[in-house]
């Protein structure tokens, strides 16, 4: 990754259907905000933090996965104990998504309200000025 590049907004763009994974490009902040009054550095970062780590679950997932089906596919008993702890692993991964996904929802709906309380606070400022 170019270092000149801010990991402050997560993108994810689709690759063409023969390859059914997706490609993650981090873009700055000016990248993103082109256009906008304002941009919500604060709000940019929660989500950007959340869907990397999420992210880094949902991969480690993938490779889990791949080894238990590994594992099975090879029916050596020992392979196959192993899948137990390998699917504990995957679950936990899968409660932590969750759990990630359930704070950037709070998070997220906190910034929008405290914007929302603030622009009708700037309103009434201007209004009575």
């Amino acid at each position: 990754m170019d270092s000149s590049i801010e990991e402050t907004n997560y993108e994810s763009k689709s690759k063409p259907k023969k390859d059914k994974t997706t490609s993650n490009r981090w873009i700055t902040e000016t990248e993103n905000c082109d256009g906008e009054e304002e941009c919500d550095v604060e709000a940019w970062e929660t989500l950007s933090k959340g869907f990397k780590e999420a992210q880094t679950a949902l991969d480690q997932n993938r490779l889990l996965i791949q080894q238990v089906n590994e594992n099975h596919q090879s029916k050596i008993p020992d392979n196959l104990v192993k899948n137990v702890k390998l699917i504990q692993e995957i679950n936990g991964n899968i409660s932590k998504v969750s759990d990630v996904y359930s704070n950037l929802s709070v998070n997220f709906s906190k910034l929008v309200q405290q914007r929302r309380v603030k622009s009708k606070n700037d309103k009434v400022e201007i209004a009575d000025s």
